[in-house]
């Protein structure tokens, strides 16, 4: 089963859904165009004790780490079940956000983080199977959008350098502030921002996976 596969690895199935011939699928291991496609990513920081104990023996400079470690579990499910494995950095893009909210039918939140009626923001998407076949598929239920019925917003009121707004994200304001001297708690600690949802709180990040994120960012 490729749920087994995956969580032996800490990784889960995100949902999945069939192409239809107004879509235009990547290709699939044979080379046509998929079929379907199965959505793998996680739930909170359960894949983090799998990746670290691969860490080890590492360089300490490999670049990317974690994309590498998804690509090469994800790489040896997908051909294990004869299927051809993605990630959302592949180039070029996949439009992995878009598939995720027709799989699962969920909406972004404020921050642009999709919002998961359990998992809240503390959650993510690390590849994809793309099949040469068809697959059987659950219509995702209609999921309340969390977000809608927030009062105060509180995820865009917490950044010391206001980076979110209605308008988008300032990325080079919250960089330069995460690079800055006064920006080390936010180094430490993660975005204040997402850290202040008071949904899926029970999945949120641990420190060491934030301030390993945000380091990646700062890089």
């Amino acid at each position: 089963m490729i749920e087994e596969a995956l969580a032996a690895h800490g990784l889960i199935v995100r949902g999945c859904f069939n192409f239809t011939e107004a879509d235009a699928a990547p290709a699939s291991i044979a080379g046509e165009p998929a079929k379907a496609v199965l959505l793998v990513g996680q739930a909170g920081a359960a894949p983090w004790p799998h990746f670290m104990r691969w860490r080890q023996g590492k360089p300490d400079d490999l670049a990317n780490p974690l994309d590498t470690w998804s690509r090469e579990v994800i790489g040896e499910v997908a051909d294990r079940f004869g299927v051809r494995a993605v990630s959302p950095n592949d180039r070029p893009f996949l439009p992995f956000q878009q598939w995720a909210m027709r799989a699962e039918g969920l909406k972004p939140s404020p921050l642009g983080i999709l919002m998961h009626p359990e998992y809240g923001l503390w959650h993510a998407y690390r590849g994809a199977l793309l099949f040469d076949r068809e697959i059987e598929v659950r219509t995702p239920d209609k999921v309340n959008h969390l977000c809608d019925t927030c009062v105060g917003k509180p995820c865009m009121k917490s950044c010391p350098v206001d980076a979110y707004s209605p308008t988008g994200f300032a990325y080079r304001d919250c960089l330069a502030h995460v690079r800055s001297v006064v920006g080390e708690p936010c180094l430490a600690l993660g975005c204040f921002d997402r850290n202040a949802c008071p949904y899926g709180t029970a999945y949120r990040y641990p420190s060491e996976v934030q301030a390993f994120h945000m380091a990646a960012f700062a890089r």
